[in-house]
């Protein structure tokens, strides 16, 4: 019993063995080939069974049997870029640098994805292979569009220019199963003028066009730098204007600021003086009032003195008279003792006494006279010093305040009288050149008139004094060539009447009478003119060639001045030798 139970046991273990294996290989094959689709793939399964689209689930793919092709749902950027001299040609003739960028994609639903298998293939999972497939039909669509528009309505219409290419590229790729999501136009600018062609009908008209825009702009571009440079150079000038107005106010300010402070110190420089000027003017009054307090202590110290000594004088006077009347009666007594004694020699000395008393009396009437002289003169003086001390007071007050405008008169008269005494100064020095001239004249007058009075020989004297007067100057001229002297020449000849006595020269001419000396004179010059002549061409008084003595005396020679107004009639005597010789 246990035996067939284990044996039925191991049958049913063996058999669900068997299952479990069964299923597990099942499993493995149904997962080898069961294909799924993904998001970003979907696939496309032909053969048994016909065509069927995967795109969300999955579907078991029989080898042998079965096909997939994979289909790439992905966005696709497609980059296309015409520049240069594949630039794009917009309606006005001009070529437009462009890059755009196509962003396009399989549609997803099942006719798209199975037209994308049929056309493209596997290619939709190689991008470049889709550019290089679809590039061609870009760029005509883009120049098929650029043809139709401007460049600047290209640039201010990118999104009509953008929509225009997406209608025009969809059915294109609607063909290929594909559908474009966007298309962004990344690159826009003109074509460079270098790539125009001239020999191009398309870019000659177009490089027309630039050249014209180009120098319209290039105009209003100038048209906008100068009126802004005028702007500005205007702006300037107003704000510099306005800086010279502030800086015109400040020195308004600064000038009045220092106007107020020069008028505060003027009033604070017045109200010290003034303030300086009362103390000064208490300070004196104070002087004045000890000075006038000392002098009234000193008036009635002199005062009391001079009662003393006029008492004491008094006193004095007062003695000596009873001294002098003491003695004179002693005297009379006397005298009328000896009186007594004799009646003529009583009555002269009665007539004695009585000379004497008349004396006495003129005496005393003199020094009463005097003392009340003394008294009435210091009266006098004490009225004098009280008048004195009035006037000082007086004058105290009013000096102080007269002063300022006495000084004021003064200097106002002063520079009155100043010009007053230039001007009169002038008129007199006028009055005296005038007056000196006209005595000049007279002067002058009365000498024309005087020498026209001179006779013969007074008139000679003038000539001779001329002469005299220019000799120093003569002088000078002839001596200075002899500066230019380089050597001299000393010549000796003695003539044909001279004589030599102990080594001596002497000239026969001294000898005889007057007849017989003119005659040998003028032998005697006449025989040395030639070496005189020679001499004075060698020093250079005369002319080198043709000079003279006599053209020397008469004054014709070119080397010294000739003096006018004057006759030169010179007698010379010449001596028959010249120097000796050293």
């Amino acid at each position: 019993m246990d035996t067939i139970q284990t044996s039925n046991l191991s049958s049913i273990l063996f058999i669900a063995g068997i299952v479990v294996v069964t299923l597990i290989t099942i499993g493995l094959i149904f997962a080898k080939l069961y294909t799924r689709a993904t998001k970003e793939t979907a696939f496309v399964r032909t053969g048994l069974g016909g065509e069927k689209v995967i795109k969300d689930g999955g579907a078991l793919v029989l080898p042998v049997v079965h096909e997939i092709i994979p289909v790439n749902m992905n966005t696709l950027r497609i980059e296309v870029e015409k520049i240069q001299k594949d630039a794009l040609i917009t309606k006005d003739r001009m070529r437009v640098d462009v890059k755009a960028d196509f962003y396009l994609r399989v549609a997803p639903n099942a006719a798209g994805i199975s037209m994308a298998a049929q056309t493209l293939g596997t290619r939709t999972t190689r991008a470049e292979e889709v550019k290089k497939l679809m590039e061609s039909k870009f760029v005509d669509v883009l120049r098929a569009v650029a043809a139709e528009m401007t460049m600047t309505e290209m640039h201010e219409q990118r999104a009509d220019f953008v929509q225009k290419v997406q209608q025009s590229v969809a059915n294109d790729l609607e063909k290929n199963g594909l559908e474009l999501e966007s298309v962004s136009l990344t690159g826009f600018d003109q074509t460079d003028l270098d790539f125009f062609n001239e020999n191009n009908a398309f870019d000659a008209e177009g490089r027309a066009r630039l050249a014209k825009i180009i120098e319209e702009k290039r105009k209003e571009t100038n048209d906008i730098q100068q009126e802004n440079r005028i702007l500005i150079e205007q702006r300037n000038l107003a704000a510099e204007k306005q800086s010279l107005e502030v800086k015109r106010d400040e020195e308004e300010a600064r000038l009045t600021q220092e106007q107020i402070l020069a008028f505060k110190r003027q009033e604070q420089k017045a109200e010290i003086a003034k303030q300086r000027e009362n103390k000064e003017r208490e300070e004196r009054e104070a002087e004045i009032a000890k000075d006038r307090a000392i002098e009234a202590a000193e008036i009635e110290k002199s005062r009391e003195i001079e009662t003393q000594e006029i008492a004491k004088r008094q006193a004095l006077e007062q003695a000596r008279i009873r001294q002098q009347q003491e003695v004179e009666v002693a005297e009379q007594v006397k005298q009328i003792a000896v009186a007594n004694k004799s009646e003529e020699e009583s009555a002269a000395r009665a007539k004695a006494a009585e000379a004497e008393k008349g004396k006495v009396e003129k005496v005393e009437a003199v020094t009463t006279a005097k003392m009340v002289a003394e008294a009435e003169r210091k009266k006098q003086i004490e009225v004098i010093d009280a008048r004195k001390e009035a006037e000082r007071e007086a004058v105290g007050i009013t000096v102080e305040a007269e002063a300022k405008k006495e000084a004021a008169e003064n200097s106002a008269e002063a520079i009155l009288t100043e010009a007053k005494a230039a001007a009169d100064a002038k008129m007199l020095q006028a009055e005296a050149d005038e007056k000196v001239l006209a005595v000049e004249a007279a002067g002058k007058q009365a000498l024309y008139e005087a020498e026209n009075t001179l006779k013969d020989e007074q008139i000679e004297l003038q000539k001779a004094l001329a002469m005299l007067k220019v000799l120093p100057e003569l002088v000078e001229h002839a001596v200075k060539p002899l500066q230019n002297i380089e050597g001299i020449k000393i010549l000796q000849g003695y003539g044909q009447n001279a004589s030599t006595t102990n080594g001596q020269t002497v000239a026969s001419g001294s000898q005889g009478g007057l007849a017989e000396q003119v005659t040998q004179a003028a032998l005697s010059y006449r025989a040395n003119a030639p070496v005189v002549d020679a001499m004075l061409r060698e020093v250079g008084l005369v002319d080198s060639e043709k000079g003279t003595l006599d053209d020397l005396i008469t004054g014709n020679s070119s080397v010294m001045p000739k003096v006018t107004g004057a006759n030169s009639s010179t007698g010379e005597s010449k001596s028959n030798g010249a120097a000796k010789p050293s």
